[in-house]
């Protein structure tokens, strides 16, 4: 397979991940709803969560999926940030892996601007 195949995959699972993201924010169970608490963020954030992943999903799709993928990054090191802070190291080895897809699917979109 070719890297451009590989690298369409990849944004493709990042658009999927952060839709599913989103929707599990902006309906966020009882169980979400205590992390945010427990975090210290007001009682509306899981929306703003849920309202940026979505947008990084639908920015992922367009021409504009470099930054789509800027975005992603920023969520995930604020999710990062969030658990390390909270002293929570176990629940930031996922935000970790996809911190890493979206850091290296943007280099790769930023590099194939280029040619």
């Amino acid at each position: 397979m070719s890297r451009l195949n590989w690298l369409s995959a990849l944004n493709w699972l990042l658009a999927a991940f952060f839709a599913i993201g989103a929707f599990g924010n902006m309906f966020a169970s009882e169980t979400i709803l205590a992390d945010y608490q427990r975090w210290g963020y007001p009682d509306w954030f899981h929306w703003v969560t849920g309202a940026v992943e979505l947008a990084t999903s639908l920015i992922l799709l367009t021409r504009f999926r470099l930054w789509g993928a800027v975005l992603g990054s920023s969520v995930m090191a604020s999710a990062v940030a969030t658990v390390v802070y909270h002293g929570e190291y176990g629940h930031a080895v996922p935000p970790l892996v996809v911190l890493g897809l979206c850091l290296t699917a943007a280099a790769l979109f930023a590099r194939q601007g280029r040619r």
